[in-house]
């Protein structure tokens, strides 16, 4: 018997630390570095860490493209950090909402010698934990001694990337009878990870076939549009209309996914808007964070219809993507049905940016 936590417990503890503000040792062969980040970071820490030894700042290659840095390592660039770099130079590489009113940020000098694959790590784990994908690292003689003399977390790079990058099992926790407006023959079912991260939901109508075609939507968490009745884009009106159609065929499947953002999160979202509040349409916004078009893990999605006993599906969606990526998945794609509505004068332009970047049909 162990009461140690496991490889996803330690993983998730990780993503926790990250948020706030505690650094997290991530180990290689033969080589570890401290990686904090960025946007959690405070001045004490930044000092702790400069104590150990030269700072190295990790970017994505979206993030490096904007601001003119040389991303040799294809996907990332490993910034050095001037010596008279404080929170605030780091701050404003990160976050790009001043890059107009401060365009002159570099020069950068970027590493283009030694492994990166620890900073690489450093940034997905920076990215499931919701966070700006800019990371600050301090390589390390001896990683796992150092997190234990500190209490920090330890993760073996070998060991997490697969873990990391998993579809990790969907455990059902419970489901009930709701009525909605669409149906009083409701069901809402609770998914949980399990590593204890975010809980998905899906939400049935009626007593579908397992044996047939199950009419289903694939619906990643809006709040701004769900529950504000946001204008910028079509997602609440999406929700209500998926739902009035089975309502109205007397049986369906809505799975409501917490993927905020295309997957970035509220914050990082949020932060998306303010950059198209400058000028920038909503894939260059993501890309000018440091995030690519769509961060979403639509194998959530499969693997929830599957635990529920679906393996066909006429799925609803304007994305052809999600089609592929389901079929990918080994469900059955018997029928895209189109789910055009919400249109408003304040997201047209973010419609046609879907049309014309995300291969949406509109």
């Amino acid at each position: 018997m162990t009461l140690a936590p496991t490889l996803p417990e330690r993983l998730n503890r990780a993503r926790a630390d990250l948020r706030m503000g505690l650094p997290v040792v991530l180990g290689g062969e033969g080589v570890a570095i401290l990686a904090a980040a960025v946007e959690a970071l405070d001045a004490d820490r930044l000092a702790d860490l400069r104590a150990l030894g030269a700072p190295v700042l990790a970017i994505t290659a979206r993030r490096a493209e904007t601001l003119k840095a040389r991303a040799y390592d294809g996907d990332l660039a490993r910034i050095v950090v001037p010596g008279d770099a404080g929170l605030g130079w780091l701050q404003s590489v990160a976050d790009p909402k001043d890059d107009l009113s401060k365009p002159m940020k570099g020069p950068f000098a970027s590493l283009r010698e030694g492994p990166a694959a620890l900073h690489r790590t450093a940034i997905a784990l920076a990215k499931s934990a919701h966070l700006l994908p800019a990371v600050v690292t301090v390589a390390v003689t001896d990683g796992l001694a150092l997190s234990a003399r500190n209490g920090l977390t330890f993760l073996p790079v070998s060991e997490i990337e697969p873990e990391l990058f998993r579809a990790g099992p969907l455990l059902p926790v419970v489901s009930a009878r709701v009525p909605l407006v669409a149906s009083e023959a409701g069901r809402v079912h609770i998914f949980r990870p399990e590593d204890g991260t975010v809980e998905h939901y899906a939400i049935e109508i009626g007593q579908p076939d397992r044996s047939a075609p199950v009419l289903a939507r694939l619906h990643s968490a809006c709040f701004t549009g769900d529950v504000l009745g946001s204008l910028k884009c079509d997602c609440g009106p999406q929700l209500r209309a998926a739902l009035a159609q089975m309502g109205q065929e007397g049986a369906g499947v809505l799975l409501y996914l917490n993927q905020e953002g295309r997957g970035i999160g509220l914050a990082n979202k949020m932060r998306a808007y303010a950059l198209q509040d400058q000028g920038f349409d909503t894939v260059e916004a993501n890309h000018r964070l440091g995030f690519e078009d769509d961060e979403r893990d639509f194998r959530i999605g499969s693997g929830i219809l599957r635990k529920m006993g679906f393996s066909k599906v006429r799925l609803m969606t304007n994305n052809p993507a999600k089609v592929a990526m389901m079929q990918a998945q080994g469900l059955e794609v018997t029928e895209r049905v189109p789910l055009k509505v919400g249109e408003t004068a304040q997201n047209r332009a973010y419609l046609a940016t879907k049309a014309a970047k995300s291969g949406h049909l509109l």
